[in-house]
C-alpha cells in the first residue's frame, strides 16, 4: 500500500452531513446577503453562483494584503468566500489548510467558529494531514451545501472547463487521484441530487476532447490577458503589499481602475455563460464608493521561523487576520496592520481597538456616545 493510501485508509467512509453544517452555518444558504471575494476565479465563480442562485450582492474583495469595500455595507454582516477570517464575528468559507496540530489547539481557536472550513470539518492538520488537505475550490463545496437545501438545481455539461480550471483542479484530477477521489466521496458529488456529479462524472468529454476544452479555455483567458495582470483575477495588489488598480486612495471616491474592471467583466461573462451563472451588474456593488483597507503580510520563511508549534502560538497571539499553511514549511499570514476591519464589530470593541492603535489621538467618551447614539438610529 501506498503512503497516501496509507493515510486515506482511516478517511474512506466518512462523508460530510450536509444537514448538520446548514445548522451551524444556516447564513450560507439564506438569500439576498452581502459577500466579498477572494479577486481571482474562485472568488469569482463563488460570487456569480450565490448571486444567480441566492440573489446574493458582491460588495467588495479581499486578496491577504489589501481590503477594498464599498462603504454603504460596512455595517452590514457580510460573508467571505474563498477566504477565512480569523474574527469570531466575520462569517467567512475558506478552504486553505489552517490547523499545524490537531492535539494542541490554541485558545483562541473559537475566532473560527463562524468559518466554513473543509480541513477543519474532517480534523485535518498541517502536521498529519497535509496531503489529504482539500484539493478542489471552494466552489465545489459550495455548491453541494447549496444544492443539499435547494434540491433540482443543475449545472450545465458546458461549465466543466470553468470549474476545472479554477485553482488548477485540471491538474490536481491528475496529479492526485486518490485524494481527490476521497474528498469526492467525503462531498457527495456521487449522489444523484448533487449537480456536480454530472460534472465530475460526465461521459461526453474523452480524455483528448477535455484537453482540447482547457486549451481553448486558456486561449480565452489569455485573450483578457494584459501584461502581468492574468485575465482570470483582479488584480488590487502588488507582492509587496502596495495597491494596484485601487484609484482615489485618500480621497472620498476610491474606485477600482475602469480597464482593470472591463476586463474582469469579460472574464466573468465567459465563466457566467458556460455555467449560466450570467453577471448582473446590480448583484455587484463592488467597483466604486470604497473603503481601502491595507494589511501586513508576512511569512515563517521570511521571519526566519520554522513549524513549530510554539511559533504557530507566537503568530496567532499576534491576532491574525487570515492565514494559510502554504507547505509543509511555510506559513503566510495577515496582520490588520495598519488598517483594521470594523465589519461587524461591536462598538465597544471598536472604540478599544482605535484607541489602543492611536494613543495619540483617542476617541473620548463624549464621542464615543455621540457614535452610539447614531448607530441607534
Amino acid at each position: 500500500m501506498s503512503r497516501i493510501e496509507d493515510l486515506l485508509s482511516e478517511h474512506h467512509g466518512d462523508r460530510i452531513d450536509y444537514g448538520s453544517l446548514i445548522k451551524d452555518y444556516p447564513w450560507i444558504v439564506e438569500k439576498n446577503r452581502y459577500c466579498v471575494l477572494s479577486p481571482d476565479s474562485d472568488g469569482l465563480l463563488c460570487g456569480l453562483f450565490m448571486s444567480k442562485v441566492l440573489g446574493w450582492k458582491v460588495v467588495g474583495f479581499y486578496d491577504d494584503k489589501v481590503a477594498v469595500i464599498n462603504k454603504d455595507y460596512l455595517r452590514e454582516d457580510v460573508v467571505f468566500l474563498d477566504g477565512e477570517i480569523y474574527r469570531k464575528e466575520i462569517k467567512s468559507f475558506g478552504h486553505h489548510m489552517v490547523s499545524l496540530n490537531k492535539r494542541n489547539i490554541h485558545s483562541s481557536w473559537e475566532n473560527f467558529d463562524e468559518c466554513i472550513q473543509p480541513n477543519n470539518l474532517r480534523n485535518y492538520d498541517g502536521k498529519n494531514d497535509f496531503r489529504l488537505k482539500y484539493p478542489l475550490a471552494t466552489i465545489h463545496m459550495l455548491v453541494s451545501i447549496v444544492a443539499y437545501k435547494y434540491r433540482g438545481l443543475k449545472i450545465p455539461q458546458s461549465a466543466i472547463p470553468a470549474l476545472f480550471f479554477t485553482d488548477g483542479v485540471f491538474n490536481v484530477l491528475f496529479s492526485y487521484p486518490e485524494n481527490v477521489l476521497n474528498w469526492l466521496k467525503y462531498l457527495r458529488i456521487d449522489e444523484d441530487w448533487n449537480p456536480l456529479k454530472d460534472i465530475f462524472e460526465s461521459k461526453t468529454y474523452s480524455v483528448f476532447e477535455l484537453m482540447n476544452e482547457m486549451n481553448e479555455f486558456f486561449r480565452m483567458r489569455d485573450s483578457i490577458t494584459q501584461g502581468k495582470e492574468r485575465g482570470d483575477r483582479l488584480k488590487i495588489s502588488n507582492k509587496d503589499g502596495s495597491p494596484y488598480n485601487i484609484l482615489g486612495i485618500g480621497t472620498s471616491s476610491v474606485h477600482i481602475e475602469p480597464d482593470a474592471v472591463e476586463r474582469i467583466r469579460k472574464f466573468m461573462k465567459i465563466i457566467g455563460e458556460q455555467t449560466t451563472w450570467d453577471y448582473d451588474k446590480s448583484s455587484w456593488d463592488c467597483w466604486d464608493n470604497l473603503k481601502y483597507y491595507k494589511f501586513t503580510k508576512r511569512d515563517f520563511q521570511g521571519d526566519g521561523k520554522t513549524l513549530t508549534i510554539g511559533n504557530f502560538f507566537e503568530m496567532l497571539d499576534k491576532k491574525p487576520l487570515s492565514w494559510a499553511m502554504t507547505s509543509g514549511l511555510n506559513i503566510e499570514y495577515t496582520l490588520e496592520e495598519p488598517d483594521f476591519f470594523e465589519i461587524n464589530m461591536a462598538l465597544v470593541d471598536y472604540f478599544e481597538e482605535w484607541n489602543r492603535r492611536h494613543p495619540d489621538n483617542p476617541i473620548s467618551e463624549k464621542e464615543m456616545d455621540r457614535i452610539k447614539k447614531l448607530h441607534k438610529q
